[in-house]
């Protein structure tokens, strides 16, 4: 039996519980970051998704072991992993953590995907009613760039494979260029450290609206985040680089700021970013 998709096909924008027993749709991973939005990227992200019999299936505690050295890697080039299987969340949780693994793990406990997509065993052998294990490399449309059938081992993709799917992806893509960084658009939203190299200059000192908030949330990993403004009932976007300073800065929540307002075609954005103190 082989699954009824094939490359170029969409797949279909499932929902599942994942590993903490909350559910999620595939295109939570591909969709574009809020930074993408603002400097005008739609695209979104790459998905490599992995059905697994289990994890009492030797071969795949084998294929897990090598993406777990493949994870990091992901995060730093933008690239998401999803696993599938047929065990309750708390199971999966399990043997994400006992892997050492920080991508979900999503739950097709009715076995209702891989009923969909063609991919239930339905052998006697000790995989029946287990997902054959397959892997998708899914373009962030969710189309089908690439298909693996792993029932033999040697099927499933080696981490090179993955490498030179991902690259091909990445490189259709708006935001893959150098040059689309160095724009006045995105200068505005991703400032170059030339800026602060003489220190925070004063604010509205360049002629620009000067306001003040507080840090409603900053995500550390993705290096954004957004301050409510005290005068004005709105949020308004500011990437790291807009806190004048050298090296990766961070905002905590809660932290009372001064900044710059900038209009830009994807809403407002803030600069140079000062903390107020109390």
């Amino acid at each position: 039996m082989t699954t009824n998709l094939g490359i170029g096909d969409r797949f279909n924008d499932i929902e599942l519980l994942d590993h903490n027993n909350r559910p999620v749709r595939l295109s939570h991973f591909t969709r574009p970051s809020l930074v993408d939005e603002k400097l005008g990227f739609p695209d979104g992200y790459p998905l490599i998704v992995i059905f697994y019999r289990g994890f009492f299936c030797p071969r795949d505690r084998q294929q897990m072991r090598q993406l777990v050295q493949l994870q990091d890697e992901l995060v730093v080039n933008y690239c998401k992993l999803v696993t599938i299987g047929v065990d309750p969340p708390p199971v999966q949780a399990a043997f994400r953590a006992g892997l050492g693994a920080n991508w979900p793990f999503l739950s097709d406990q009715d076995r209702a995907v891989i009923r969909q997509i063609d991919i239930l065993d339905e052998t006697e052998g000790e995989y029946a009613y287990r997902a054959q294990p397959y892997t998708f490399v899914l373009r962030p449309d969710l189309t089908i760039h690439s298909i693996y059938n792993g029932w033999f081992f040697v099927g499933r993709p080696t981490l090179e494979e993955l490498r030179h799917d991902l690259r091909a992806i990445m490189e259709t893509l708006s935001y893959y260029g150098y040059e689309l960084y160095n724009t006045p658009e995105a200068i505005k939203i991703r400032i170059p450290q030339q800026e602060w190299a003489a220190g925070a200059p004063p604010l509205g000192a360049n002629g620009l609206p000067v306001a003040q908030g507080v840090v409603r949330w900053f995500d550390i990993r993705a290096g954004y985040g957004m301050i409510a403004r005290d005068d004005k009932d709105d949020e308004v976007f500011f990437h790291f680089t807009a806190i004048p300073g050298e090296g990766y800065r961070t905002l905590k929540s809660g932290t009372p700021v001064a900044f710059e307002i900038v209009e830009t075609t994807n809403g407002l954005v803030a600069r140079n970013v000062q903390v107020v103190e109390k």
